[in-house]
């Protein structure tokens, strides 16, 4: 009988869940309805959904557009990767950055190496841009959660996270969008 060798090595197996205590923002659903009709509850539909709701824009402040979905390429140690869409966004200054997104759906989980070859992929194809890095997750029917990822000496972070509930314009009453008024941002 042969023995084998086994290496034992280290994975950074950190994903990036949503809070289960975190308030809602509801946000009047601007998704076309043919969309809404076929859409699934995988990546491609959350994408479009941050697309029509302009959700990245409303969570970062920014003015963004999406300038490409699944943008693939190699980075400096030869290794291939993916990230799910690209936009570009400015803000009131004019000055321009550059927006990973990760997007998981049904019961995907959101990887810190997905979110640390992001980064890496900015640094090479947009280094002249400042890099925000967004995950998204569906938490369940037209409840989005984003999370904003910086990089830290102690490695990806969670900066930011936000909760949206795409809902009909007749189920944000007058109160609620009031008491957004007194919400800390």
């Amino acid at each position: 009988m042969l023995a084998r060798a086994v290496a034992c090595v280290t994975v950074r197996e950190s994903p990036i869940v949503p809070s289960r205590i975190l308030a809602e923002t509801k946000i009047p659903d601007a998704t076309p309805g043919v969309i809404a009709t076929y859409s699934l509850s995988d990546e491609q539909a959350l994408l479009a959904k941050l697309r029509y709701n302009r959700l990245v824009d409303i969570f970062t402040g920014l003015t963004c557009y999406s300038l490409q979905s699944h943008l693939r390429t190699t980075l400096r140690d030869g290794s291939q990767v993916e990230t799910d869409e690209i936009y570009i966004g400015l803000d009131k200054r004019g000055v321009h950055y550059v927006l990973p997104v990760q997007a998981k759906g049904g019961r995907g989980r959101i990887g810190v190496v997905q979110i640390e070859q992001d980064f890496e992929l900015c640094a090479l194809k947009f280094p002249q841009l400042i890099c925000r890095a967004i995950a998204a997750q569906f938490m369940g029917e037209n409840l989005i959660s984003l999370f904003e990822l910086e990089q830290t000496l102690e490695g990806i972070k969670v900066s930011s996270e936000k909760h949206y509930r795409l809902v009909k314009p007749n189920e944000l009453s007058p109160q609620e969008l009031q008491s957004y008024t007194v919400r800390p941002s």
